[in-house]
């Protein structure tokens, strides 16, 4: 008789204890099939509202709303078993008050069961953030290059290249961190400033174009995976699967239009009448 063993599912306690530790590996999922794939590699995977721009084709991420989050979060709840699922909360959800914050990110931790949401911001959304926290909602921060804000911000371009940038960064750590967020995203800033605010915050630092001086390391899976048609310079592809779906798609293309795609017989044999 074989003992099946449950498999224990990372909390944000977990990942928080990690600070200074061996490095946290997070990754973006939107499917159930490709969050059963990482979920064997990952501490986190972040369903992030990138999906807006590598599944739907949008230009950013503004128009993606707390239903999208919600499906996609509920589909890689159900392909994980061990990884910390951290869904983000998008633009409009939580921005209006922490009490509009609370009742969206209550919704996402229903609906989907996942661990933890993320939101954007740093000073701006400390009182938030505590305001959640204290209700039960572990929180993820989000500081740097915050693309939910690209219409004021003008451009993703990188953050704290002058030295005199730093001290805001630096105060958005601090205060996100002393307001109760399990981890921080850093988000395209440069190296010095990553390290600095990685030495600075008492909790994991997760960057995504921000060096390897911080705790852990994200990326955008189809970024790294060669899917996506523009990626942010910092990012490294892992593999280039664009070109070879297009060789499989036009490969079977033409053995259909050769009528030489396998026919009935060779799919479903006929049985044999004895």
């Amino acid at each position: 008789m074989s003992v099946q063993q449950d498999i224990k599912r990372l909390t944000a306690p977990d990942i928080s204890a990690r600070k200074g530790g061996a490095p946290i590996v997070c990754l973006t999922s939107y499917h159930a099939h490709t969050a059963r794939i990482l979920d064997q590699h990952c501490d986190i995977i972040l369903v992030g509202d990138s999906l807006g721009m590598v599944m739907h084709g949008l230009e950013n991420t503004v128009p993606v709303t707390l239903d999208m989050m919600i499906l996609q979060g509920r589909a890689v709840m159900r392909g994980s078993k061990r990884a910390l699922v951290v869904v983000d909360m998008p633009f409009g959800s939580y921005e209006a008050s922490k009490e509009q914050a609370f009742h969206s990110a209550v919704r996402v931790l229903k609906e989907t069961q996942c661990g933890a949401i993320k939101l954007e911001g740093g000073r701006r959304m400390a009182e938030t953030i505590a305001f959640l926290v204290e209700r039960g909602v572990p929180v993820m921060a989000h500081i740097g290059m915050t693309p939910q804000s690209i219409n004021v911000l003008g451009s993703f371009r990188a953050r704290g290249r002058e030295e005199s940038e730093w001290a805001d960064f630096e105060a958005d750590g601090r205060a996100v961190a002393d307001a109760g967020a399990f981890s921080v995203v850093i988000e395209a800033v440069a190296e010095p400033l990553a390290r600095k605010l990685t030495g600075q915050i008492p909790v994991p630092t997760i960057g995504i174009g921000a060096s390897p001086a911080c705790d852990g390391q994200v990326l955008v899976l189809e970024d790294m995976l060669g899917l996506s048609p523009q990626v942010p310079k910092f990012v490294k592809r892992y593999a280039d699967l664009g070109p070879s779906i297009g060789k499989a798609v036009e490969v079977y293309a033409a053995e259909v239009r050769a009528r030489a795609f396998p026919g009935p017989d060779h799919v479903y044999p006929m049985k044999r009448k004895d």
